[in-house]
């Protein structure tokens, strides 16, 4: 049954998904991130990054303050600066 259990729901990745990314060695957050595409959709893992750190813990037998959260990273398109300032600033 937790093969079925969705946890990153942006990029449709199970909780057995996870589990078997920890199995393989993960043992960060970006770790299973890259194995996995969890916590890479829309969200950025605002949704699923604390269940993944949660499970990552979990299966490496660390604390859970031991295990960082995952990196952020600024956005993959170039951003007019208008629009963060509205039309009258471009």
């Amino acid at each position: 049954m937790s093969e079925e259990i969705l946890i990153c729901r942006c990029q449709e990745v199970t909780e057995q998904e996870i589990l078997d990314a920890i199995a393989d060695g993960a043992a960060t957050v970006d770790g299973v991130k890259r194995r996995t595409r969890a916590c890479m959709g829309l969200c950025q893992g605002k949704t699923c990054g604390r269940l993944v750190q949660q499970m990552v813990a979990r299966g490496t037998g660390k604390d859970p303050a031991d295990v960082p959260p995952q990196k952020s990273r600024m956005p993959v398109r170039p951003v007019k600066i208008g629009v963060f300032g509205g039309q009258d600033d471009a």
